[in-house]
């Protein structure tokens, strides 16, 4: 490497960086390994901990966010990295549930186009995507930091993600649904078939589907793996205080319930614990470490109630089974007279283009009074009209206002529920459709109302 590349990667803060790392590759999507696996090659990078890597439509990040908990409480080192991120990309690259430093990213980001570019005149430039120089630095810092496992959440689908270049000694997919359609297929049959892709011959593969396509049973027998499915192998039940985890029909664990608002979080919770106990025998946790975490599990923008006056929750559902989740969960905290009265709710709502947008308006409609639409900073941004159009054709007499983004839409959501006539101390604003809708709203909210994440 030239004396003039190496000062210019030093002088990069994480900023340039990123902006740098966004343009090595012509698409920002490119599914496949084997440019990921040369530059693993090169950088003879071999992972000495323990990893587990989690896949699903939805419920991973939730997943992932319990899995580091638990091992952190067990008393080990702890790598997690997940994306996409809501505010920093720090969020991503995680030890211990602290954010990596820019510092330590830039360091892990020059390591990675130092081996991209080459280490010989030989060497071909490898282009790479955001997404696979971001799990590059990712294993290649956690490997310098001496971790006893790293928890890794798969981008998209499975077989052909990044994450999936590295072994995993268990893999979970904690559900399966349509969604990147366009990359999986347009079956659950053909998205079980990729997602089933991070399992391995002989090692734990934990499936949290209630109702597996028959693809992702069939390839975990073809390759002989470990397969443990819930409500077989695994499952859960609620108790009078808290829940069980079970195995067969037997109870292992008597937990509290997760700190994660939402029932299907009990799912998530068992996909995690399923993990943990099949690596016993290599990373043994005690019960105690389990039950600790579930009461100090965080994860921003899943159905995260972030302000009480005026009631704010953030969730991330940008597909129709996450938006089911939300409808329920909505639905579930205006019916529970001790947490919330009838109140009106306000959806600040924005989604990309390439979702499912008539999807998730249908799941949500009938637990929403207002819409307030927004769009995105984004060149995949759904167009206003095109979300008004689809929510009134849901709903024909819907009650709609139009922003150009969505911390202006939260901005006059909690206008109107101070001073609207009919004012209810229970109305609350919802915000979701998109990744890019609650970190919007969150930026906002750090900025001008004192709540910071």
């Amino acid at each position: 490497m030239s004396k003039h590349l190496a000062s210019n990667m030093a002088q990069r803060n994480l900023a340039a960086w990123l902006s740098h790392i966004e343009q090595l590759h012509p698409k920002a999507i490119a599914m496949g390994l084997e440019r990921v696996k040369l530059v693993i090659q090169r950088l003879a990078l071999k992972p000495d901990f323990k990893i587990i890597t989690v896949a699903g439509t939805n419920g991973k990040g939730s997943t992932c966010a319990m899995l580091a908990q638990i091992y952190k409480q067990a008393g080990y080192q702890v790598g997690c990295y997940t994306s996409p991120h809501l505010l920093r990309y720090n969020e991503r690259v995680r030890i211990n549930g602290n954010e990596t430093s820019d510092k330590d990213l830039c360091t892990a980001f020059a390591a990675i186009e130092q081996a991209r570019l080459g280490l010989n005149s030989e060497d071909d430039e490898v282009a790479l995507t955001y997404f696979e120089v971001g799990t590059l630095a990712a294993i290649w810092h956690f490997s310098q930091s001496k971790i006893d496992i790293a928890v890794l959440e798969i981008g998209l689908g499975g077989r052909l993600d990044a994450v999936n270049a590295f072994e995993p000694d268990c893999a979970i997919v904690t559900s399966i649904d349509l969604d990147h359609q366009e990359f999986l297929g347009n079956t659950r049959e053909s998205v079980g078939a990729e997602k089933a892709g991070i399992y391995r011959a002989s090692i734990p593969a934990i499936c949290g589907d209630l109702t597996p396509p028959v693809s992702l049973i069939s390839y975990a027998h073809k390759i002989g793996s470990d397969l443990r499915c819930i409500r077989h192998e695994f499952n859960y039940e609620l108790a009078t205080s808290g829940w069980h985890y079970l195995e067969g029909q037997q109870v292992v664990y008597a937990l509290p319930l997760p700190a994660l608002e939402g029932s299907y979080q009990l799912m998530n919770a068992s996909c995690a614990i399923a993990a943990v106990q099949s690596l016993q025998p290599v990373l043994p946790v005690g019960h105690q470490a389990i039950a600790n975490a579930m009461t100090e599990v965080k994860l921003a923008g899943r159905f995260q109630t972030v302000s009480r006056s005026p009631l704010i929750i953030l969730d991330v559902a940008h597909n129709p089974h996450a938006a089911e989740a939300l409808a329920n969960n909505l639905k579930t905290k205006s019916a529970n007279k001790n947490i919330i009265k009838a109140g009106k709710t306000i959806a600040v709502f924005a989604m990309l283009v390439d979702k499912d947008i008539k999807g998730v308006v249908n799941a949500v409609k009938d637990e929403i009074d207002f819409w307030y639409i927004a769009g995105i900073d984004h060149i995949r941004s759904a167009p206003v009209s095109e979300l008004v159009n689809v929510v009134i054709d849901a709903v024909p007499q819907a009650k709609i206002k139009i922003f150009d983004t969505a911390a202006d839409a939260c901005k006059q959501a909690c206008i109107d529920t101070e001073v609207c006539i009919d004012r209810n101390e229970n109305d609350k604003i919802i915000v979701f459709g998109s990744f890019f809708t609650v970190s919007d709203v969150m930026q906002y909210l750090n900025d001008y109302a004192d709540i910071h994440f």
